[in-house]
C-alpha cells in the first residue's frame, strides 16, 4: 500500500462517533501528537493504524480504499466537463478533494446528477408540448434505470441483506448447485401454496418469461426457459414472497425519486437474491478461486450462462472474504450501456460513448469466443478485461434475437489471479492498449479515434497543418 493521506476521513470518523481526539488515540494505542499528524495530513494512514481501527471499532478497512477515491474523481470529472460549469479543474484539484473531502465530492455528483435529470425532464415535456429542443444537447430521458444504476454502484453492486439471507436459505434447503429447479418448484409449494406451471403464456404472447397469478396461486414459467432459467425465474418470485420487508426496507433508505425508481429498485433487489440463492456466496466463491475464475467452468457448475456467472463475479465483496473486485458491463452493437455495476472504481462516461479501443466491441465481430485485453486509463491505471458476445432468442427461425458483449475487468494487481491472464505480459506497460472513459473526458490528446474534443479543453484549429490524430487540444 502506497502512502495514504486520509486525514479528513479519519476526522470525519472520529466525529462521528463523538470522540475526542484523546479518546481515538486510547483507543487504538497511539499517542495524541501521533493521531493529529495523520489527522492533519502530515503522516499517512499506514497498514497496521487500519488494522488497528478494525480490531478497535469494526470498521471495514475498505471506507480508505483508494479504489473509492479513483471512482470518486472519475464521477467528478464526468459532472464538471459539463460546459454549463465554465471552469476548467485539473486531475490534482479532483483528487484533493476526493481525498480530502469525499462527502462533498460524493454530494456535488449527486446534485450535478438530478440538475440533469431536471434538464432531461424538462427537454421531454417540451416534445410533448411541440418543442423538440433538436438545437439543445440533452441526453435521453431514462432517470429511473439510471438511479437504480447509481443505487447499485454506490453499494458497490453487494447487498449484504440479501446475500446473506439467500446464502442461508439455499444452506438450509440443501439446495444442489446447478439443479436447483425442482427443490425450488417444492419450496414454492409448501411454503407459498404456489403451483409452478411450464407451459405456453396463455395469451400466446411469447415474451413473458415469468407470470404470477397470486390470487389463483399460480406462477407460470415460459416452456422455452432452460432449468437455470426456470429455477431464476421462480427464486425471482421467491424474494417478492419471502424477502418483501427486506426488500423494501432497502428501497426506502435508497432515497429515490419517485415509485417507478422504486418498482425497479425492488425488482434488481428480487434479481440480485436469485442470483445469490442460485450461486451461493462461499460456494462459488471458492470455486471460482479454485478455478481461476474461469467463468465456463463456473456456469457448467452452477448451471447458468455466461452473463450470469459474470454479473455474480462482480458482487463478490462480503467483508472478509472478498474475491477479486470485478466491473461488470454490458453493451449492444450501438454502444448503449443497459447493465454497469462495480466493485471497483473503474469508470466509463455517461455521454459522450465509451472509448472505442475497449476490445468488448470486438466481441461482436467474434461470436462465442473469449477476448481479452489489457487497457491502461490516462491515469495509468491497467485492467484486465474479458469480453465474450451473447445471443438470446425465443426459438423459431423468425423470432427476434438479442445480443450483447458482456464485459468483466478487474485491476492488473488482481490479474494474476484469472486464468485469462495466461500468455499476457502482465508487467510490460507498453502491452497494454490506452483507451479512455469517453471522447468527452478523456484526457489523451493524440488519440486518432477521437470521435470528439475534450471538453474544457482549447481547441487548435490550424488551417496550414493536417494530423493524423483529429482535434488537436491543449
Amino acid at each position: 500500500m502506497k502512502k495514504a493521506f486520509m486525514g479528513v476521513r479519519l476526522k470525519r470518523l472520529r466525529e462521528e462517533r463523538g470522540m475526542t481526539q484523546q479518546a481515538l488515540a486510547s483507543a487504538i494505542g497511539l499517542s495524541l501528537s501521533y493521531l493529529n499528524q495523520i489527522e492533519n495530513n502530515q503522516r499517512p494512514l499506514t497498514v497496521p493504524v487500519l488494522l488497528k481501527l478494525n480490531a478497535a471499532f469494526g470498521i471495514d478497512v475498505q471506507l480508505f480504499s483508494e479504489d473509492d477515491e479513483a471512482r470518486l474523481i472519475g464521477d467528478l470529472k464526468e459532472a464538471l466537463s459539463d460546459p454549463v460549469i465554465g471552469e476548467a479543474i485539473v486531475t490534482a484539484e479532483l483528487r484533493a478533494l476526493a481525498s480530502n473531502m469525499p462527502a462533498v465530492g460524493r454530494a456535488f455528483v449527486s446534485l450535478h446528477r438530478r440538475y440533469r435529470r431536471a434538464i432531461e425532464q424538462s427537454a421531454a415535456l417540451a416534445v410533448r408540448l411541440g418543442d423538440d429542443r433538436q438545437d439543445r444537447a440533452v441526453s435521453a430521458v431514462s432517470t429511473p434505470f439510471e438511479e437504480v444504476r447509481d443505487f447499485f454502484y454506490a453499494r458497490h453492486n453487494y447487498i449484504a441483506e440479501l446475500d446473506e439471507e439467500a446464502e442461508r436459505i439455499a444452506r438450509e434447503e440443501n439446495l444442489p448447485p446447478g439443479n436447483m429447479a425442482a427443490a425450488l418448484m417444492a419450496r414454492l409449494s409448501t411454503r407459498h401454496g404456489v403451483r409452478v406451471l411450464v407451459a405456453a403464456s396463455e395469451d400466446g404472447s411469447q415474451d413473458a418469461q415469468r407470470r404470477f397469478d397470486q390470487s389463483a396461486g399460480v406462477l407460470r414459467l415460459s416452456r422455452r426457459l432452460r432449468s437455470g432459467q426456470q429455477a431464476f425465474q421462480m427464486a425471482t418470485q421467491l424474494a417478492f414472497l419471502e424477502q418483501s420487508e427486506t426488500i423494501n426496507a432497502i428501497v426506502a433508505a435508497g432515497s429515490f425519486a419517485d415509485d417507478e425508481s422504486r418498482r425497479l429498485a425492488r425488482i434488481g433487489l428480487a434479481n440480485y437474491f436469485a442470483g445469490a440463492l442460485l450461486l451461493p456466496y462461499s460456494a462459488f466463491r471458492d470455486m471460482a478461486e479454485a478455478c481461476r475464475y474461469d467463468i465456463d467452468l463456473l456456469g457448467q457448475t452452477f448451471g447458468v450462462g455466461f452473463e450470469t456467472a459474470c454479473h455474480r463475479l462482480s458482487t463478490l465483496q462480503r467483508p472478509g472474504a472478498r474475491g477479486v473486485p470485478f466491473f461488470f458491463i454490458r453493451v449492444d452493437r450501438a454502444g448503449n450501456i443497459s447493465k454497469r455495476q462495480s466493485a471497483t472504481d473503474f469508470h466509463f462516461s455517461r455521454i459522450g460513448g465509451t472509448c472505442p479501443l475497449w476490445n468488448v466491441y470486438e466481441a461482436f465481430a467474434q461470436p462465442d469466443r473469449i477476448l481479452t485485453q489489457l487497457a491502461r486509463m490516462p491515469d495509468e491505471r491497467t485492467y484486465l478485461w474479458v469480453a465474450r458476445a451473447v445471443s438470446h432468442g425465443q426459438g423459431g427461425y423468425h423470432a427476434p434475437r438479442k445480443t450483447f458483449a458482456i464485459a468483466l475487468g478487474c485491476d492488473l494487481q488482481h490479474a494474476g489471479r484469472l486464468v485469462y491472464s495466461d500468455g499476457l505480459d502482465l508487467t510490460n506497460p507498453m502491452a497494454a492498449t490506452p483507451i479512455g472513459a469517453g471522447c468527452r473526458i478523456c484526457e489523451r490528446t493524440n488519440c486518432p479515434q477521437r470521435a470528439f474534443p475534450p471538453v474544457g479543453r482549447h481547441l487548435h484549429a490550424d488551417e496550414n497543418r493536417s494530423a493524423f490524430a483529429p482535434y488537436a487540444a491543449s
